[in-house]
This record gives structure tokens, sequence and C-alpha cells, in this order.
């Protein structure tokens, strides 16, 4: 049996010299024997393109890719499809880990020096990589067809509108029509799955094929060829397979449950991965209070909002990736790494990354005159680290390089940590000076806050019940269904069908409904137009679209306001447009003073007595609308309303996510597993590598 795979293997090759291949790209490819924990990510970025290719095939089974039909499928891959929420965490969280993983590999070239004669070809490939990652992620961003990929993308594509004489025309081109539409959303799908990928890897092939003809770069910045031995093997190398194959199984384990822990955890990232306005479907007629794009773009977005006039925002934009192509020719050092390099060097790495850390975290925020000038500053520091980098790095001392290797990895891992703690430090402080923020809460300085229970059963169930009684008559559930909501929160499928669940339907208004029905409006959309103006917005996902603290606090706050057309106003939600239909349970409220701000961020005090400031000393209310009072008691008293409140947010928590306990349990299981097979690459990793040094 042996016999005739060896003779299959030796058939193939004189046909196919696949062990060539593998000879002079793995198994007598040397690599540098003191690689450091810098050189995982770019192993790292092909799990994680491989991650993104084969999660991404999945996802276009299911993804209907038109403005009708592409939030709506996104859902129903995420409730409907078996595991379809894993592969969309995967491939949405994996979009985040890619950029991570790149912009730490670029940064491990910058600290040794990897892009340095004969290694340029390989950097420009590497950035070609980076532009091809960029539009490709892009026009994925787009594709879910929630509020911030559609106004992000129309920001974005507007830029183009900025370019002389062509601008326009180059935007409608891009679009494919005079707004961004359907048409805009099919071509990007195209783009997206055949024609980025395609180029991708093309590119990931060319930079591999010319890492490997120069040979990989090491901390020290050594050339391994130049001592070998009597059978021409690098002194200071060592074969890529085994040894780097079995030390990358390591990081490719910490990496796994990392990235798991996310996925399982918090595949949002508190609103960085995955937007929360994306839980809403795209809406031309309403334009987010704040559009950012995802935070991967936002460095270089920062550099555009810095500029204050569009054609040189945009040009400025171009210029902040485009200058990036051209680090080869302006590092002038005679040496590579950082380690033998002066102190101006490290300085000014150090800065330069802590400036671009300041503008990713500034692209994400809405921009105040503070945040402008910080924008400004760290935009002109990205920019003179490069025009001034010809003068510093051919004027500074260097360190005497050594012949061989050194084995402890050039800086060290504690050195890389406290340098890593030293650039998080500097961009810290600056971003907390500008940091303050507005109420995200209306007229509250912030929302009151509840922690969410889906095994809860008993709450879920009184929480529908309210659903049921005073919200379906006009908000639809379009996503949930009747039957899986039913088992989920234990409520039998007949008792379901008797109390909790409507017989006519907006689709279906005469006809009987089957239980596994999706959660339809009882009202028609047609007459919910004409008694509201518009259609009520669904509120499968309003829980992660707004958040529970904020729904939470928003149903607690109504206020009787004469001058709303219904009555009541809202101080989370500004004038508000809908009644408020908990009135009978929650009575009449009015607005009344509440405590103000001190200048310390608490409540302001009187430094005699304790009590709350409520007046100034003309009499005024310093906070006119910052409590309510029961003014005409409903039927539950105030204790019981917030409790019915509760149990209302709970449910829709679960609505929006009903795989969210499951999703939990699964990654116990996950990080277990991923723990004990770091035990087993550490110990094969040692096994392998205990002679070699």
């Amino acid at each position: 049996m042996i016999n005739m795979l060896v003779g299959l293997r030796d058939w193939v090759d004189d046909r196919l010299p696949i062990m060539r291949a593998w000879n002079t790209h793995m198994g007598k490819y040397y690599a540098p024997k003191n690689f450091n924990f810098w050189y995982f990510f770019g192993v790292l970025s092909l799990l994680v393109l491989v991650n993104q290719l084969l999660t991404g095939v999945w996802l276009t089974m299911s993804f209907n890719p038109s403005a009708e039909g592409a939030f709506s499928s996104v859902e129903y891959i995420m409730r409907d499809v078996d595991y379809g929420w894993i592969i969309r965490y995967m491939h949405s969280t994996g979009a985040s880990a890619f950029f991570a993983v790149v912009y730490l590999h670029m940064f491990r070239a910058l600290l040794y020096g990897s892009y340095k004669k004969p290694r340029e070809l390989i950097w420009l490939f590497g950035m070609c990589i980076f532009v091809a990652l960029m539009a490709e992620a892009f026009v994925g961003y787009v594709l879910p067809w929630g509020q911030m990929s559609y106004w992000g993308a129309q920001v974005i594509i507007s830029l183009f509108s900025a370019i002389p004489v062509v601008g326009d025309g180059i935007v409608e081109w891009i679009r494919g029509d005079f707004l961004i539409s359907g048409v805009t959303l099919n071509r990007f799908f195209a783009l997206h799955v055949v024609a980025l990928p395609i180029v991708l890897l093309a590119l990931v092939v060319l930079h591999l094929l010319a890492l490997h003809e120069v040979g990989s770069n090491n901390p020290d910045g050594v050339d391994i060829k130049k001592h070998k031995d009597e059978n021409g093997v690098p002194l200071d190398g060592i074969a890529f397979h085994p040894y780097y194959t079995v030390h990358d199984l390591q990081a490719i384990a910490v990496f796994l449950a990392a990235f798991s822990a996310i996925i399982f955890f918090a595949p949002e990232m508190g609103g960085y991965f995955i937007e929360h306005p994306n839980f809403e479907i795209a809406n031309s007629l309403k334009t987010p209070e704040h559009i950012a794009p995802v935070w991967y773009f936002t460095p270089f977005y920062s550099v555009l909002r810095a500029v204050p006039d569009k054609l040189l925002g945009f040009i400025a934009f171009a210029a902040s990736v485009a200058i990036l192509f051209l680090l080869p020719w302006l590092d002038r050092s005679p040496v590579k790494s950082w380690r033998y390099r002066g102190m101006g060097t490290k300085i000014s790495i150090v800065i330069f990354a802590a400036a671009f850390i300041i503008l990713g975290v500034l692209g994400v925020k809405a921009p105040t005159p503070a945040r402008t000038i910080l924008a400004q500053v760290c935009t002109v520091i990205y920019f003179g680290f490069f025009i001034f980098m010809p003068v510093w790095t051919s004027l500074e001392k260097t360190k005497p390089v050594p012949e061989r290797t050194t084995e402890n990895g050039g800086m060290g891992f504690w050195g890389s940590i406290g340098t890593l703690v030293v650039i998080l430090a500097l961009a810290v402080l600056p971003l907390k000076a500008v940091g303050a923020s507005e109420n995200e809460c209306g007229t509250m300085e912030q929302c009151d806050s509840i922690d969410v229970d889906a095994t809860n059963q008993a709450s879920l169930q009184r929480g529908a019940q309210v659903y049921m009684n005073y919200c379906m008559g006009c908000h639809s559930m379009q996503y949930a269904r009747y039957q899986r909501t039913a088992e989920d929160i234990g409520v039998p499928l007949d008792l379901f069908q008797a109390h909790l669940k409507f017989e006519g339907m907006s689709k279906q208004i005469e006809g009987t409904n089957k239980i596994g029905d999706l959660m339809e409006n009882a009202m028609p959309e047609a007459m919910a137009k004409k008694w509201f103006g518009a259609a009520p917005p669904d509120l499968t996902l309003v829980a992660r679209s707004r958040g529970t603290d904020w729904l939470y606090t928003y149903l607690r706050t109504f206020y009787a306001d004469p001058s709303r057309p219904y009555g009541v106003n809202n101080r989370v939600f500004k004038d508000v447009g809908m009644p408020n239909v908990l009135l009978e349970l929650q009575g009449m409220t009015e607005c009344a003073p509440g405590p103000a701000v001190a200048a310390n961020g608490g409540i302001k005090r009187d430094e005699l007595t304790g009590e709350e400031v409520l007046f100034d000393d003309n009499g005024n209310a310093l906070n006119p609308c910052g409590r309510t009072v029961v003014v005409e008691e409903g039927k539950l008293s105030p204790a019981e309303f917030d409790a019915t409140i509760y149990d209302l947010v709970n449910f829709l928590a679960y609505v929006a996510e009903p795989i969210k306990e499951d999703r939990k349990r699964i990654g116990v299981f996950v990080l277990l597993f991923l723990g004990l097979f770091f035990v087993f690459a550490y110990l094969l990793n040692r096994e392998y590598w205990k002679d070699v040094h």
C-alpha cells in the first residue's frame, strides 16, 4: 500500500513538481532560528484569509444580494440556517481579525526593517494586499444593508466627487446609479465574492513567492545566508517544516482562543466589530446622528476629517495610504532592526504608533473642536514621520550589528510588551483629554442599567404577553417566528396559538395563519402609514440596535406634553412620534426638576446640607426635566411598572438574539478544547526545539 502511494506521488511529481514546490517553500526553506512572537502574524493572516474564504462561501449560499432581501437574508442566516449564526460571526469577526493581524504584521516590518533591501518587492506586494483588503472589506461592509453600512458607503463613495471635473462621473460609475441602490449592492456583491478575492489570492501568492526567493528577515536584521555549513545549510537557519510548523501551532491556539472568545461571548465588541446601527435596515430617508466607517478604516478617515477642505482632505486620505508604498526608499538607515538603531528611531516609531491609534479611535467618535484639533496634530505626526524619515534615519548613530543572529529575538517578549504599554499610554492620555461626550440617554446623563437574563423563562413569558397585548398591534417582529419563540420561552404551542398569536397578519389579513409563521404586524402596512404617517419600525432587533439600557429607560420615561400629537414626549427620545401605549399601566407622569451635574461630573449638592441643588439663585430649574413624577396613577405601582418593563425588555433582548445562551454554552466547550490544544502544541514544540539552540 505504501509503495503504491509512493508510486502515485512520483507519477504526479513527474508531471507536476509538487515535491520541488514543497521543498522550496516548506521542507527545505530555511528560516532564521530566532523568530519572536512578532513573526506569528504573517501565519495568522493566512489563517484568517482561509477562514474568510470558507465562511464567505457558506454565507453566499443563503444571502440575497438585493436591496429588498439583503437585510432579511442575513437575519435568516442568523435564525433559520443551522448554525448560520456561527458562520456569520466567524466572518464578521474574521474581518476585524484580518485587519488586526495585518496591522501588527506591518508594524513588525517597521520595527525590524523587513521592507529594506532586498525585500522591497515583498513590501510592495504586501501593500497591494493591504489596499485590496481595504477594497474587499469596504464592498463587503455594504452587503448587510444596515443603516451604518448604507450611510458609511454614501460618505466614502461621495469622497470621489472631490476630484475636479471627473469626480461626479466616478461616483456615479461606482454606484451604478444616481443613488446607492440595489444596483450598487449587487455589483459590490460580485466584487466581494469573485473579483477581489481572486486579486487578493494572486497577491498573497506573489508575496510568498517573493519572500521565499530572498528569504525571511529576522529580529536582528542579519542575513543568515552569509554563514553556511558544508552542505549549504545556513548556520542560523532551520527548516520551516517541521520546526516552525509546530512552533506556529502555539500561536494559532492562542489566536483561536481569543478569536473564539469574541465570537461566542462578545461578537459585536461593543459596536466596533458589528455597529449597533447596522441592526436597523438601511433607510435612505433617515440619516444616523453620527456616520463612521468600521474601526479598521478609521485612522485614514480621521485624516480625511482633519483637513477642512474637501479636495485637500481627499488628497490627504489617499496620500496617507500611498505614502506607505515609499517606505523602503524613505528609510536611509544602514541598519534594519530597531534594536541597533538610535534613540531617535525608537522614539519616532513609538510616537507614530500612538498617533495612529489615536486617529483610529477619533474616527469612530463624533467630531468635536477638541477632537478635531487632536486629529490634526496626529495627522501632522503621521505624515511627518514619513517625510522626515530620510533625514533622521541617515543622521542617527547606530549600534554595531552582529555577524550572527542572537537568541533573544531582538527586543525580547517583555521588551515588546513594555513598548506596547508605552504606546497605549501615549494614545490613551490625549484621548482622555478630549473624550468628554454628550449624554447618551437624551436629557438624562446616562441610561438606567439593567441585566437581562434569557434563562429566566417566567420573565420571558410575562414579557411576551406584554408585547403581544401592547406592542404588536402596531409593530412587527418580522424576522422572528412564533413557533421558535414559543418553544424557547417554554409556552406550549396550543397556548401560544390561542393567547399570544394574532390570527390575522398584515400579509394574510383574511387567512388563518400557522404557528411557524413570522411574527408580523397585525396591522397592514398601508393602514399603519395612514394612521401614523409611516409604518412603525420593526422591533425584532431593537434591543441590539438601541441597547437594553436605552430601551428600558425609554419605555419608563414618557411624560405629558400637550405640544406633541399624542400628548406625550420622552426624556430619552425627544419629540417622540408614538403614543404611550403603556399609559394605562404606568399612569400619567409629568416633568419635574432633577439633579444637576457638578463640575466633577457628579450630582451638584449643597455644601452645607448635602442636598441636591435643583434651582439656581433666580429660582430657575437647573435641570427642568431631570425626573418625572406620577400625576395620575395607573393600574400598576411604580415598582410593578418597572418590573413589567424589565420583563418586556428581557423578551425583546431574547428575540433580538435567540441563540445568545446557546452561543455562550458552546463557547465554553470550544475554549476548553483550545486550552487542551495549546497544551499539546506547547509540548510538541518543546520536543522539536529542545536541541535547536
